[in-house]
């Protein structure tokens, strides 16, 4: 290999690490964070919301959620090279230098804060909130069993801030769709977590699928029940109709094959249920984006 081919080598090896950093060749985490903040947008503006806020949203979801992986394989460098799912990821293979990460974490945070500058000083409050739990998250994860309790308000954190800055308040309804989400999260980071359970164990990680151990599934189940609870008692206290519990069938029909994916716990199923989660979070977005809409048809 001649010295150019090789600095060019080295280039794109670089590039693509910063690019799997920010888990940008997995969306599915964006996705798990966009779906139930654009459901709060569209409940805050009773429709669709306005351009501007709705961009600001879409780009911030996907910034903070690369700056969040960023941040959580800084905090897991020493740990990701022994365990299976995350051995291969840029730190512990030497793709991206530690110095590198925090530039590109600085970066982030950066592009974040000019976003939140453009909503009210209510949301951006929120916003400092929601960073500081970002920043928390992963070290819960050395102290406590319950470190995907934190990741379900971190990721939940969009929808108090979808309503401050469409509403410069945050109703009470605001909070049980924070809670049906909350519920939600922790159920399928549980699943995530079942992933890793036996490499955590050696390596002295906690999660929630450690300390439920042999319960972990109906933990889940009852995660998944309270959270199909909550969503019917909003839709319920916002006088939804059809649409709306359309998507909470599909909602409740999905998670029906989470259970049946995750019933002898082997790791690729568990892998498999937790990005089902997907079109869990789709469905309650578009059973709500189809409620408004019918709303708005009607003369």
């Amino acid at each position: 290999m001649t010295l150019a081919g090789a600095a060019a080598w080295q280039w794109k090896r670089q590039l693509g690490g910063y690019w799997r950093l920010m888990r940008l060749d997995r969306p599915v985490g964006t996705l798990l964070l966009l779906w139930p903040t654009l459901a709060a947008l569209w409940v805050a503006a009773q429709g669709v919301p306005p351009l501007a806020v709705l961009a600001a949203f879409v780009a911030g979801t996907l910034l903070a959620r690369s700056a969040g992986c960023v941040i959580n394989d800084i905090a897991d460098r020493r740990f990701d090279g022994h365990v299976e799912r995350t051995r291969r990821r840029p730190l512990p293979q030497g793709d991206v230098s530690l110095a590198g990460a925090v530039t590109l974490l600085a970066s982030l945070a950066a592009l974040c804060l000019g976003i939140v500058l453009t909503l009210n000083p209510l949301t951006r409050w929120l916003a400092a909130a929601g960073a500081a739990l970002v920043l928390l998250y992963p070290f819960l994860k050395r102290w406590t069993h319950l470190p995907q309790a934190a990741l379900g308000m971190a990721f939940s954190w969009g929808i108090p801030m979808a309503f401050a800055a469409l509403r410069d308040t945050v109703p009470a309804h605001a909070w049980l769709l924070f809670a049906a989400s909350w519920t939600w999260i922790v159920a399928y980071d549980t699943l995530y977590a079942m992933v890793d359970r036996d490499d955590d164990v050696k390596i002295g990680i906690k999660s929630t699928a450690i300390l439920l151990g042999r319960m972990d599934r109906a933990a889940v189940g009852g995660l998944q029940v309270g959270t199909l609870g909550l969503l019917i008692g909003l839709g319920i206290l916002l006088g939804f109709a059809h649409a709306y519990f359309v998507g909470l069938a599909a909602v409740a029909a999905l998670f029906g094959y989470q259970q049946a994916l995750i019933r002898k716990r082997r790791r690729d199923a568990c892998l498999r249920a937790f990005a089902n989660n997907v079109w869990v979070g789709f469905a309650l977005f578009a059973g709500t984006a189809v409620e408004y809409a019918s709303r708005a048809a009607l003369p």
